[in-house]
């Protein structure tokens, strides 16, 4: 779109290109990345002859006037050579026939986009570069070679899904088929020229792929039946700027029997693994298959904060040393405790877990070291066994480390140094074995600065420390966890598995989620058990879902949907969604204006505006 501006101090008339909201910030190709930094340029006072020369240099027919950093004008050999034929002098200054109209882009406008040459990039009324016709050139050729390389891509993509064992077909946002792969279309018996184009429900007996995009929700290992033969199939939701574009379905594995085969060779690899532990450590215990196990797979998420977490766990697990797990409340520190236990060196051994902050600091020492027999008024006449001794050659899990008192921080150190403990009102030391995992939702080494910790313990703590992430740092795992606990409520109430639609998903991750995983496992069945139907929907949602403290999240996304409105509204709604916006982007305005839906020098110029009545 051409607009032109005009400006008020010498009315000189510009000429700027000003590009759809939407597509500026999408655009991968910005003008920035491809211009001419350092062009030739000339100012007012510069003579015609010196203009001609300097036009020849650079094998140019216009120049960039620029005074101060401002560009003020264009020079063009037409207007040099007509004020010669004038009979004007070779050294009078260009100033008069300096031109006030030519095209300027900001440094975001797309290279995809511009139509003509010369081009400059003009902002805050800074003059940054040009982009003639040797840059537009030089971008031409290499969008060239990127289709060309595209193009190659495309065609290793299409052998990898023809050859592909598993069936595999993609729908977009209208469950149409785009991609159609051959064993799938021998599954099905329609030509995969055929079905691409068409509807998924018109070519793919029974299929669910329209509920996925419906609801967003991925389903993994389902049973399926396909003209008349026994499937496991996924069907996977594909997001995309919170909203989901399309679904893949993927036909893994064909009939029982092939199941049977892989769980074979899985229980066979897991044998040989827990023979061979046996063996090197001398234990007689056979492992039980039978057991329920924690491991790494069970702990949803496929996310990369996630993934890089579970990696370092794993590392862990293979180790007997000491682990810090930290992370907010909620996130799951106990499932990665028992998964380190379970899948590590010490899985032959008991798991014990002890919540430091639940019991009385005048009964933890007890119960930690246990006591003799008539060790105080009212024990045991028996005595009683400490939960160190009991994760003798097995894990001790010591959760909420960061609660323990003080004095008690002491005698677990000398614990941890001495590998022996003495009952509560016993004589005798019992050596004993253990790995050490700990956890907590606080900051030790700020607790340690303070002397709320100690910090000799600390570092002895402080061996392979495992963040994990909060909720709200792996959004995308939304959808995986919400599938699981559909299934799982499913089960646990003996009742058919509910959906629920893709609108209260998009919610879900404008929330911030401060009881993380815990508090969405809550939300889930609150919805499960409140909705009468089988799909769980916006009216199914009770007004007092999220706290008061998500408002401003929830305030955005109707912001983000209605990006329009930021343009007409009062005064100071406009300054909260403004700053609603930049707090949610960290004061990148870059961001910040792709969640307003406007463009940067719009968003710019209302800061400005608002910076005279208020700072924002």
């Amino acid at each position: 779109m051409l607009t032109v501006l005009k400006n008020a101090k010498d009315h000189r008339l510009f000429l700027s290109l000003e590009e759809d909201r939407t597509n500026m910030f999408t655009s991968q190709y910005a003008v920035e990345d491809w211009m001419n930094k350092k062009p030739r340029t000339i100012n007012s006072r510069t003579t015609i002859h010196e203009a001609l020369q300097l036009l020849g240099k650079a094998n140019k027919t216009a120049l960039p006037v620029v005074e101060e950093g401002r560009l003020i004008g264009v020079l063009r050999l037409k207007e040099c050579i007509e004020q010669l034929s004038a009979h004007s002098s070779w050294v009078e200054p260009i100033k008069k026939i300096v031109q006030s109209v030519f095209t300027t882009v900001n440094k975001d406008f797309s290279m995809t986009a511009l139509t003509d040459t010369p081009v400059y990039i003009v902002e805050d009324g800074q003059f940054l570069g040009e982009i003639s016709n040797v840059e537009l050139h030089v971008f031409q050729k290499t969008m060239l070679e990127e289709l060309a390389n595209q193009k190659e891509l495309m065609k290793w993509y299409e052998l990898c899904f023809d050859t592909a064992y598993e069936g595999l077909t993609v729908v977009d946002e209208h469950g149409v088929i785009q991609i159609f792969n051959e064993t799938y279309s021998r599954f099905v018996g329609v030509p995969k020229e055929e079905a691409i184009g068409k509807k998924a429900d018109k070519v793919i007996d029974s299929t669910r792929l329209p509920m996925v995009l419906k609801t967003g929700v991925p389903e993994r290992s389902q049973a399926h039946q396909l003209q008349g033969q026994n499937l496991v199939v996924h069907r996977l939701p594909i997001w995309k700027n919170n909203e989901v574009i399309g679904a893949v379905g993927m036909l893994v594995y064909e009939g029982v029997s092939e199941i049977y085969q892989v769980i074979e060779r899985m229980e066979r690899l897991e044998g040989l693994e827990a023979e061979r532990y046996l063996v090197n450590n001398n234990r007689k215990t056979p492992y039980s298959m039978d057991e329920k196990q924690m491991r790494f797979e069970d702990i949803l998420g496929e996310s990369l904060i996630i993934s890089e977490t579970k990696h370092i766990a794993r590392k862990a697990a293979r180790t007997k040393a000491t682990v810090l797990i930290t992370g907010d409340s909620g996130v799951g520190k106990e499932q990665f405790a028992r998964a380190i236990h379970d899948t590590g060196i010490t899985s032959q051994g008991n798991f014990v877990s002890v919540n430091c902050a639940a019991i009385p600091d005048n009964l933890l020492e007890s119960e930690l070291f246990g006591y003799a027999k008539g060790a105080f008024t009212g024990a045991s006449t028996e005595g009683k066994v400490g939960k160190f001794e009991l994760a003798h050659n097995g894990t001790l899990f010591l959760d909420e480390i960061g609660d323990m008192p003080m004095a008690m921080q002491v005698k677990i150190l000398r614990v941890i140094q001495e590998r022996t403990v003495e009952r509560v009102g016993g004589t005798t030391s019992v050596p004993v074995n253990f790995r050490l995992i700990t956890a907590t939702n606080k900051d030790l080494k700020s607790m340690v600065a303070k002397d709320d910790f100690r910090e000799d313990l600390y570092y002895r703590l402080f061996v392979i420390p495992v963040h994990i992430p909060s909720l709200k740092e792996r959004k995308q795992d939304i959808p995986i966890i919400t599938a699981h606990k559909m299934r799982q409520l499913a089960n646990t109430y003996d009742v058919p598995e509910k959906t629920i639609d893709q609108q209260i998903l998009r919610l879900m991750s404008e929330y911030d989620w401060p009881g993380n995983v815990r508090e969405l496992m809550n939300v889930l069945e609150r919805l499960f058990v409140l909705t009468d139907g089988d799909h769980i929907t916006m009216k199914d949602m009770p007004n007092s879902l999220f706290v008061e403290r998500s408002r401003q999240q929830l305030t955005l996304a109707g912001t983000r949907n209605k990006s329009s409105d930021v343009l007409n509204v009062s005064r100071e709604e406009e300054r909260d969604k403004i700053e609603i916006a930049l707090k949610k982007a960290s004061g990148n305005k870059t961001q910040a204006a792709k969640l307003l839906g406007i463009s940067r020098a719009t968003l710019y110029n209302k800061l400005s505006r608002l910076s005279n009545e208020r700072h924002v």
